[in-house]
């Protein structure tokens, strides 16, 4: 069962409460979505949930219904509908980038294989949309355009900056479309089906979106930084599998002759280990990646700065928390 205080958020207790309670319900939705007729898709869209995670979107959209009435009987449904949304991209992203592990356990398309996987992915999809039937019109239209920017973003990160962008601007728009879109969805959707004023919503998607980037931009650092499986994967993976982020980009960008090396070895996939050993502990000692994590906090501190327009109270202070963890934890 996942539980808030793993995100050591200082809430009311009757908020603390209830908020415990409404992720006791998402899992229970959550569980019940994923279970069909067929018993192998069931199996298989069970593989991440079962899994665990840390539900940040769920309890994204259960705080943001904080601010209007948190029992209304959309928040629940919307809180799963963005983790269903959340689940089959990385059934999708897996298939993509052939991954090996997901959340430290064998990826669904290594145990079932690649067109298993993607039929997963679109299955919850549609499972998904199943839920956002019952939420109105308005809630459909959010959910689609989040869908086409998560989209947007995947094709814009496969293809790669045209020669005129900047590859840093690049990155970043990337992570605002298959990150901070689905974020601020969550926000969104807490605030709008709770009854939350028009401006409450507003300002709700607007942290998610750059509470987004800033957790994407932690994630992509602790996989460089950590000597430990604290992302959920093997430490290196980005680099191993020639995925640019932020601190690479950054590195590329110096015209020090002593960083030939580095920039020899993350030029493409590194299949070695030693080379990949190499590559890791240069990055690490490379300043790109005190300045990526100066970037990390400037989209931190912008998220947080969108809650000054909220009401003063432990919610919108847990809310500020998640931006100090956001930094702390790619440290």
């Amino acid at each position: 069962m996942n539980d808030f205080r793993r995100f050591g958020l200082d809430l009311d207790p009757q908020v603390a409460v209830g908020l415990q309670s409404g992720l006791t319900a998402v899992e229970e939705l959550l569980a019940e979505s994923v279970t069909g007729e067929y018993p192998f898709l069931t199996q298989v869209s069970r593989h991440l949930v079962d899994a665990g995670g840390k539900r940040l979107r769920p309890l994204l959209v259960l705080l943001g219904a904080q601010y209007g009435d948190p029992s209304a009987p959309g928040v629940t449904p919307a809180a799963v509908v963005v983790e269903l949304t959340h689940l089959a991209t990385l059934y999708h992203d897996d298939v993509m980038d052939e991954a090996l592990l997901r959340r430290g356990a064998e990826s669904a398309n290594s145990r079932y294989g690649n067109s298993v996987a993607i039929l997963t992915g679109d299955y919850l999809f549609a499972r998904a949309s199943d839920l956002l039937a019952d939420l109105g019109p308005q809630a459909v239209r959010i959910q689609a355009r989040t869908f086409a920017r998560l989209v947007t973003g995947q094709v814009r990160e496969t293809v790669g900056p045209t020669p005129q962008e900047d590859p840093v601007e690049h990155h970043l728009q990337v992570l605002a479309d298959k990150t901070g879109s689905l974020i601020a969805c969550a926000g969104r959707f807490g605030g709008l089906m709770s009854g939350a004023d028009a401006g409450t919503v507003e300002v709700l998607a607007d942290f998610g979106e750059k509470f987004g980037v800033a957790f994407q931009l932690s994630d992509d650092l602790l996989d460089i930084a950590s000597v430990s499986q604290i992302s959920g994967k093997t430490p290196g993976t980005d680099l191993r599998e020639g995925v640019a982020t932020l601190p690479v980009l950054l590195a590329r960008r110096s015209t020090n002759p002593q960083d030939a090396r580095l920039l020899q070895l993350t030029a493409g996939p590194i299949i070695d280990d030693d080379e990949h050993a190499e590559a890791l502990a240069l990055l690490r000692a490379h300043p790109a990646l005190s300045e990526a994590r100066d970037v990390t906090r400037q989209w931190a501190e912008g998220a947080r700065e969108a809650l000054s327009a909220l009401p003063a109270g432990s919610v919108t202070d847990a809310l500020s928390e998640l931006c100090d963890l956001v930094v702390t934890r790619s440290v």
